[in-house]
């Protein structure tokens, strides 16, 4: 009889160890990632496109016939020497006294546009010369240890800026002189006794952007002809949400990708313009955009492919760190008023709070919490819960 009780109960065990077995629950099959360090970038990515800082849309200084032009978009002009299109004005004889007084105005505010432009150059030369005396006293501050490396980089963006202000006075001198030429050209025409074709220069060295009219035609006093400008001087406009616009700082370092060479180019934030604007979303949406003015920084036979008007994507770098603790973003998720990440213990999975710092679209950075060389998993589903087993997919 005890036998057979000890053999009932062999058979129970073993059963029961059976059905046990069975109906154990499966380990849940996870994605894992181990912690670990390196850099980090926090970038505001968004599409850009080319424009170019000063262009000139050049029309006609006095109503008359035009002559055909024969400039096609994308050739070569130089300033003061290509023309760029032929005048025959109307008869002056059907020019009244309050036109002559007029263009005679004209003439007397094109000089006095001159003596101001030239007074903006000189001012800005001065600031230039300034700037690159406070850059050789930097540069030997910083030879001593007696100031920052970033403290040079100041100056040295001081000097760019103000280089670009003192171009941009000089093609505003040259666009002053190039409208009083038009202005006593056209006065010319109504004290002569006969007509005579009036030639329209190129006011900057460039190329044709676009051709605004061809055919030969009688068109008025303003007629848009033609537009130029220097391709050397490009920039990059990007509009930005504004909730992202607060985080971008003129003097950040910008990678541009997506321009159709082989590699990212180098740019650097230099203005945040300070108003919005409207715009409506693919989707509908109105959101409030920001501008920002991007600088190329490769020199210019690195990206002289680039035209007027292309489109690029900008990713402007507003925080970075060399070495940090990180861990994949797809990893987090909420337990209840802070982040959590599952960290994978003896096979188990282990909820574990954790402090986060910067954030990219891909990666974390972890304050505590975690370990380098903890094992997590990334992409939680709903069936991992706290201590359940996993199994790697």
């Amino acid at each position: 009889m005890t036998k057979r009780l000890v053999r009932i109960g062999v058979v129970v065990l073993v059963l029961g160890a059976i059905l046990v077995w069975a109906f154990r629950p499966a380990p849940v099959p996870a994605d894992f990632a181990t912690v670990a360090r390196g850099p980090l970038e926090v970038t505001v990515d968004e599409e850009g496109q080319t424009r170019i800082r000063d262009r000139y849309i050049v029309s006609a200084p006095v109503p008359g016939r035009m002559e055909r032009i024969e400039l096609e978009p994308g050739d070569p002009v130089i300033a003061r020497k290509t023309i760029l299109a032929q005048f025959r004005p109307v008869d002056p004889q059907l020019l009244d006294v309050r036109t002559r007084a007029e263009l005679e105005g004209r003439v007397k505010a094109a000089e006095a546009a001159i003596g101001s432009a030239r007074a903006e150059r000189d001012r800005f030369a001065t600031e230039l010369a300034f700037a690159q005396s406070e850059l050789k006293r930097t540069q030997g501050l910083v030879a001593g240890g007696a100031l920052a490396a970033r403290d040079l980089e100041a100056a040295e963006r001081e000097v760019k800026a103000q280089e670009r202000a003192h171009q941009s006075a000089e093609f505003s001198v040259r666009s002053a002189q190039y409208q009083l030429e038009v202005a006593r050209a056209s006065l010319l025409q109504t004290r002569a006794g006969q007509v005579a074709t009036i030639p329209l220069f190129s006011p900057v060295n460039g190329v044709v952007l676009r051709r605004l009219q061809q055919s030969e035609a009688v068109v008025p006093l303003g007629q848009p002809l033609l537009e130029v400008g220097d391709l050397a001087d490009l920039e990059i406009v990007s509009d930005l949400l504004s909730s992202a616009a607060v985080r971008v700082q003129p003097g950040q370092p910008v990678r541009i990708e997506q321009w159709g060479g082989d590699r990212a180019l180098n740019g650097r934030v230099r203005r945040v313009e300070p108003s919005g604007f409207t715009k409506v979303s693919a989707l509908g949406v109105e959101e409030q955009r920001v501008n920002v003015l991007i600088d190329f920084e490769d020199p210019r036979e690195q990206w002289k492919a680039i035209g007027d008007g292309y489109r690029v994507e900008v990713r402007i770098i507003v925080w970075s760190k060399p070495d940090v603790l990180k861990i994949p973003a797809s990893s987090l998720f909420r337990d209840e008023t802070q982040w959590a990440v599952y960290k994978v213990v003896n096979g188990a999975a282990v909820r574990t709070p954790v402090e986060i710092g910067q954030r990219s679209g891909l990666e974390a950075e972890v304050l505590s919490g975690i370990q380098q060389g903890d094992q997590i998993v990334v992409y939680p589903s709903d069936a991992i819960q706290n201590g359940v087993k996993l199994t790697s997919r």
